[in-house]
């Protein structure tokens, strides 16, 4: 322990004569929560929407009406012609088109099927598929009102039919606010940028001043090495951490229905898990610049892409969901949104936990011995 003490101390002595980098550190995460959670959104409303109306009639003005009331759909434009929608598309200005051919209100007049064209930007597809779901259900809503006020005009009852009414609940998010889905995620991104890059530099910077020697010949043992070098930055992530669960519970509002000891004993386990990560690159690396790149390359990409924060792990290919279980991400993800969303606590989430565990404990190892062999060369 007084060995390990004395990397420790040495850490936050080399922190503390760049009092910048150790406010970058702490407060970057900081930053990156709040743009993130402010830019990223899978919330789709108030599409802006292109009208153009062939028929004129009551009968056109009343369905167009629906659009209007409806919050999802903007109408920012009323066109005369359909070249109007390739303007207004090519233009950004509407992602939606509603066209009501002629004869749209005969057609009703007579108990046949008036058409209505309804085109979809596809250029983003999440807003068109939603789009589209969201028109189909309008115009469904619509024909059942049109065929009330037919049977009532025509003196019927249609109270005695049977009728199918579904009733939906969305569970764990009922207000489906993306910054309930996103956040949980984002603090697993964060963490996992800070934690490994800063490490992945860690033992580079011990060769790139000449102290590489220095430790070397001490009789301080390898294993002993990298837990010193873990310690001060496993302190300033878990700050981190309650940052940036402080900021989600009060900027933000996110529920945490689970057990707050399972997520701290998940997040110390994944922070660990990524220390040991950071110092593996640290220990192959041949520059800083080199540490640097594939730390981030390794901490992002993978975090944002292949731990479920973004994408449901079940829609992409098997072959990448395998991938996947290589970074510690993964399991984390799955730990804050169980937590925070779900109400889960260490009966549910004890496998994630011993996977991030037998993952510290072989990256922490590997590391060691990367280490001593390129020492001994």
């Amino acid at each position: 322990m007084t060995r390990i003490g004395a990397i420790v101390r040495k850490e936050f002595r080399h922190l503390g004569r760049d009092p910048r980098m150790l406010l970058a550190v702490v407060i970057t995460p900081v930053i990156q929560l709040l743009l993130f959670a402010y830019a990223i959104s899978f919330d789709v409303d108030h599409v802006p929407t292109i009208v153009i109306d062939f028929d004129k009639s009551p009968a056109s003005q009343r369905y167009l009406r629906q659009y209007e009331a409806s919050p999802f759909f903007d109408v920012v434009a009323t066109g005369s012609s359909l070249a109007d929608v390739d303007t207004a598309f090519d233009h950004n200005s509407a992602r939606v088109a509603i066209v009501i051919e002629s004869g749209f209100a005969r057609a009703l007049a007579g108990n046949e099927a008036a058409q209505v064209a309804v085109m979809v930007d596809g250029s983003e597809p999440n807003a068109a598929k939603v789009s589209q779901a969201y028109s189909v259900a309008l115009n469904q809503l619509y024909g059942q009102q049109l065929t009330r006020d037919w049977a009532d005009a025509q003196g019927m009852d249609l109270s005695s039919l049977g009728l199918l009414e579904p009733r939906i609940r969305t569970w764990y998010n009922p207000e489906r606010r993306s910054s309930d889905f996103l956040i949980p995620g984002l603090m697993v991104v964060i963490i996992a940028i800070v934690t490994v890059q800063q490490t992945a530099v860690t033992l580079v910077r011990e060769r790139d001043l000449g102290t590489q020697e220095q430790l070397e010949v001490s009789p301080m043992r390898r294993i002993e090495l990298m837990i010193g070098k873990l310690l001060p930055w496993t302190l300033i992530a878990f700050l981190d951490v309650a940052l940036i669960t402080g900021l989600g519970r009060t900027m933000f509002d996110v529920p945490m229905r689970g057990n707050f000891w399972a997520l701290a004993v998940g997040a110390a386990l994944f922070v660990f898990a990524s220390l040991g990560m950071g110092l593996l690159i640290s220990a192959i690396a041949p520059s800083l610049d080199t540490a640097n790149i594939i730390a981030m390359l390794v901490a992002f990409l993978p975090s944002f892409l292949l731990s479920g924060f973004a994408f449901a792990l079940d829609q992409i290919p098997v072959w990448l969901q395998w991938i996947s279980y290589a970074f510690p991400a993964r399991f984390m993800v799955t730990i804050s949104r169980g937590v925070f969303l779900k109400g889960a606590g260490f009966d549910e989430l004890w496998p994630e936990m011993a996977a991030l565990v037998l993952y510290a404990v072989v990256m922490l190892v590997v590391s060691s011995v990367l280490y001593g062999r390129r020492t001994s060369r």
